[in-house]
């Protein structure tokens, strides 16, 4: 995830994206610098030098974008898990990436955090965004995905659709089947 959004290189081959990519860190408090959510969802606009308007505008729209904007001068890191993964999303939506990169954005997350995170992502895919999610906790997400790529040391071993994945054997790869003890439809999955 760290060669998508450009942040290491690969050892051989390239990627290549054409787009703005951000990375929504799995801890949020690890990315998140200002004391409150506008504090801190200007960083990047004013690190690219865009004007104070521009700026300001940025992270207007990102804040309401994520539900935030209620809270834009509420202290950072007085904010709850699902606030604060939402705050990290809106420093990567004020710099205009179109694809966003989310690591582990379920840990330590109790159910509501969870619908909140749930509905960000909704709203990113229904916006436009590609959202790539990097988690063990499939249950959470996978009635939103549209594509489902496993990784297995190292190699790429599946790739195809959510409902797809789940007519296999994902224990093989060592993941846990949400359906494996349930009567559920992957749409039956979505946290809502």
């Amino acid at each position: 995830m760290s060669i998508i959004a450009g942040l290491e290189e690969p050892t051989s081959g390239s990627v290549k994206t054409g787009f703005r990519v951000g990375l929504v860190f799995q801890e949020p408090d690890a990315q998140i610098l200002g004391e409150t959510p506008s504090e801190d969802v200007s960083f990047g606009p004013r690190n690219m030098g865009l004007s104070k308007e521009e700026t300001r505008a940025r992270v207007a729209a990102a804040l309401d974008a994520t539900g935030l904007a209620d809270r834009a001068d509420f202290p950072a890191r007085s904010l709850s898990g699902g606030e604060k993964r939402r705050l990290a999303a809106a420093g990567v939506l004020a710099m205009d990436a179109q694809i966003i990169v989310f690591d582990e954005p379920y840990a330590n997350m109790d159910f509501p955090g969870v619908v909140q995170v749930n509905r960000l992502f909704q709203k990113l895919i229904t916006e436009g965004k590609t959202i790539i999610i990097l988690t063990h906790e499939l249950e959470k997400c996978l009635a939103l995905a549209d594509r489902f790529i496993v990784l297995f040391k190292g190699k790429k071993v599946f790739d195809g659709t959510a409902a797809d994945a789940l007519s296999l054997n994902l224990e093989m790869w060592g993941i846990h089947s949400p359906l494996k003890n349930q009567a559920l439809s992957l749409e039956g999955l979505l946290w809502q």
